[in-house]
């Protein structure tokens, strides 16, 4: 049986994981619902009526103010997914597997309406048959041949193919390296935290650069040269750029993220007004 000694060493352990876990949460690290609040609130009045010395009631405090930050957040998220009409598509695979048949069976019947058309031929279908084919041209004049303009087969230079942007002057490795190199050093002197805000990266003077910077970035995150943070609760993005390439990216199953690059999204960010 533990003494009363060692249960509030136990308490003190515990009240500090809960400040490092809601630490971590309010730095978008971890999900604020991972964090279940009733058994918290249990646990913390369990262990009130032990403390008796000033720094005990501290380290309590401190718990309980950190942990209305994290019930904050979980209300903030809430809100903005339930105004929005937003629902999280893993919540729905997750009920998903944890209906019986029975239950998947009685929501499709009552999402269901299938389309029931009859048809059949009228007096006046009939009329507006032959109307239509009546009023076609005659076959002869529907195939006429084409006129076709004959012209010599040439050739094109690589030069020339790159200037029309049909190749590029590097391999597409050594543009990654390049562009991996330039995302680090941007994310070095302009960014925060060892990442950069999304269009601070790809952002540029005219909108088909910044289509073309975009592109590559999708590949750096694909192939693991940077990952992409997004804080749902906030609406910004971040890219954080790997020292190393991480391999074991590539053998996982991705998900695919479509970001908006609409030339009215570009403009507002050339005005400041975009994230």
């Amino acid at each position: 049986m533990q003494t009363e000694k060692e249960q509030k060493r136990m308490g003190r352990d515990k009240l500090q994981r809960i400040i490092e876990m809601c630490i971590a949460i309010e730095n978008h690290q971890v999900d604020p619902f991972t964090l279940d609040v009733d058994d918290i609130i249990k646990m913390i009045q369990e262990y009130f009526p032990k403390w008796e010395k000033p720094d005990d009631f501290n380290l309590d405090s401190e718990a309980i103010h950190h942990l209305a930050t994290v019930i904050k957040l979980q209300s903030e998220w809430v809100k903005q997914r339930s105004t929005s009409l937003y629902t999280d598509p893993f919540l729905l695979e997750e009920k998903i597997r944890q209906a019986r048949k029975e239950q998947m069976v009685s929501i499709f019947l009552k999402a269901w309406h299938p389309a029931v058309e009859m048809e059949q031929l009228s007096l006046h279908s009939l009329r507006e048959a032959y109307l239509y084919w009546n009023s076609l041209l005659t076959l002869e004049e529907r195939w006429k041949e084409l006129e076709v303009t004959e012209t010599a087969i040439g050739s094109a230079t690589r030069s020339e193919m790159i200037k029309e942007r049909i190749l590029s002057d590097k391999y597409f490795t050594e543009e990654m390296a390049i562009f991996w190199e330039e995302l680090k050093l941007t994310t070095l002197e302009r960014g925060k935290d060892g990442k950069i805000r999304y269009w601070d990266f790809i952002g540029a003077e005219t909108y088909e650069e910044t289509i073309q910077r975009a592109f590559m970035t999708s590949f750096l995150i694909t192939y693991g040269y940077a990952t992409l943070e997004i804080r749902p609760l906030e609406e910004e993005l971040f890219i954080k750029p790997f020292e190393k390439v991480v391999e074991k990216l590539a053998t996982k199953q991705l998900v695919s993220i479509p970001l908006a690059l609409s030339h009215e999204e570009w403009q507002k960010w050339k005005k400041g007004e975009l994230k």
